[in-house]
C-alpha cells in the first residue's frame, strides 16, 4: 500500500536521523535514495561518510533528478532531500521558477505511481528572514510550493525542531 510521509525542518534539526530511524522501523533493508548534486571533493567526502554511516542493510541510490528511473515497488524509500532534488532542477531551467517547479511535480508524480512507503526529507528554508539576493527568493518560492505540494499529497507530515518531531499531519 501506498504511503508518503514528509519530515520538513530547519538546517541541523534531525530530520534525516529521525528518517533514517523510521525507515527502518519499517523495513530491515530500506532505500536511500540520495538527491545531491556532488560540487566538490569535500562534499564527496560527506557523502562517502554519510554512505558508510548508514550501514550495510541500507540500499543506497545516487540519483539527481529522475527518481521515477528506479522500480522500487515494496520498498521503503528515504528520499533525501528534496530541497537538493529542486536545486538540481532549478539550477537545470537556469532559474526559472516555473519551468522547474512544472518539470520537479511532473516527475514526483512519475514517481509516487508506484506502491511504496516514500519518506521526503526537506528543509524549511522559507523560516528565515527574505534574502537580499533575488536568485535566492526566487529558489525559496520554488522550494515553498513543492514542499505545499508534497504536504498535500502527503499521509504524514512531521516538522523536527531541535530534534523532536512534531506531528503536523
Amino acid at each position: 500500500m501506498k504511503r508518503i510521509i514528509l519530515i520538513t525542518g530547519g538546517a541541523r534539526s534531525g530530520k534525516s536521523s529521525y528518517a533514517e530511524k523510521l525507515a527502518l522501523s519499517f523495513s530491515p533493508n530500506p532505500v536511500y535514495l540520495a538527491t545531491a548534486h556532488v560540487w566538490d571533493d569535500e562534499f564527496r567526502q560527506r557523502v562517502i561518510r554519510h554512505q558508510e554511516a548508514r550501514g550495510p542493510e541500507w540500499t543506497n541510490i545516487e540519483e539527481e533528478k529522475e527518481l521515477s528511473r528506479h522500480n522500487l515497488t515494496g520498498r521503503v524509500i528515504l528520499i533525501d532531500c528534496v530541497t537538493l532534488w529542486c536545486t538540481n532542477y532549478f539550477f537545470e531551467s537556469q532559474g526559472n521558477v516555473q519551468q522547474a517547479l512544472d518539470a520537479v511535480k511532473q516527475e514526483f508524480k512519475r514517481f509516487i505511481d508506484q506502491d511504496a512507503t516514500f519518506i521526503f526529507v526537506t528543509n524549511e528554508i522559507g523560516m528565515g528572514g527574505t534574502s537580499e539576493n533575488e536568485l535566492q527568493r526566487k529558489f525559496t518560492d520554488m522550494q515553498g510550493w513543492m514542499n505545499q505540494h508534497i504536504a498535500a499529497r502527503a499521509d504524514e507530515v512531521t516538522l523536527m525542531v531541535c530534534g523532536i518531531p512534531m506531528k503536523v499531519k
